[in-house]
């Protein structure tokens, strides 16, 4: 049986901190900035911290 293989697409977009919480830059922030409201790219500006149930979605993507 092979090893499990992490999903390395999640991978480059996320890191896990110390206390095992998953950090991830927010999306829709990239492109067309000109035409986001100045609370929209203030929103996004910064790291998210993915929620509980998010967690638990994908976290058969992340293998140590």
């Amino acid at each position: 049986m092979p090893k499990m293989k992490s999903n390395r697409a999640l991978m480059k977009r996320i890191k896990i901190t110390g206390t095992g919480k998953v950090k991830y830059v927010h999306p829709f922030k990239g492109h067309h900035a000109p035409y986001k409201t100045p609370k929209q790219s203030r929103q996004l500006r910064g790291a998210g911290i993915l929620g509980r149930t998010d967690y638990k979605r994908i976290k058969f993507m992340i293998v140590k």
